[in-house]
């Protein structure tokens, strides 16, 4: 029994990461707001909730990378790079605290509250450090712009999907073996 859930969280994560891939190609055909809907974030954050933190961090160090050098968007250094912690930070605590938390909607809105903020902590705390070892600047106005204000679209549609999705998922529990 535990060898084929272990399979089966390999094989969603497989799936999540194919989802990673392909999703910003679809919201990319909207050149204006297709980077604010932060499409990567959502199966990277399902990741860790469906399949567990292990498996959620992975996906979410390795989805920008691939993407960066099979696709070329976004830039493996620095874009992809940061990406990839802040990504991995949410596939993390997303996972850990559905581990921890109760398997309702207010623990869950609280657990991806708590996954996008750390992740976009963490985001902006590697691209500090990355333009200050390339001579760049990093200041508060262009992390709360690029945390927060430009990608507004995208959290919006996270804290709308994702629980929705998840919930519907967690009332299926008898069907599905949860990390």
């Amino acid at each position: 029994m535990k060898e084929n859930t272990a399979l089966r969280k390999r094989i969603l994560a497989a799936l999540f990461l194919a989802i990673g891939l392909i999703l910003p190609f679809i919201t990319m055909q909207i050149p204006t707001v297709g980077k604010m809907l932060c499409p990567m974030h959502i199966p990277v954050l399902l990741c860790g909730y469906i399949c567990g933190w292990p498996y959620g961090l992975l996906i979410g160090i390795i989805t920008p990378l691939l993407r960066g050098v099979l696709f070329g968007m976004p830039a493996i250094f620095p874009n992809a790079f940061c990406m990839a912690f802040e990504l991995a930070t949410y596939g993390l605590v997303a996972g850990i605290l559905s581990e921890k938390m109760k398997k309702d909607i207010k623990s869950l809105y609280i657990s991806l509250i708590a996954a996008m903020l750390c992740g976009r902590i963490v985001w902006g705390l590697v691209s500090a450090a990355v333009y200050a070892f390339t001579g760049g600047i990093f200041t508060w106005e262009l992390f709360l712009m690029g945390g927060f204000i430009n990608a507004l679209p995208g959290i919006l549609i996270q804290l709308v999907l994702i629980p929705a999705l998840v919930e519907r998922l967690y009332n299926m529990e008898g069907t599905v073996e949860w990390n």
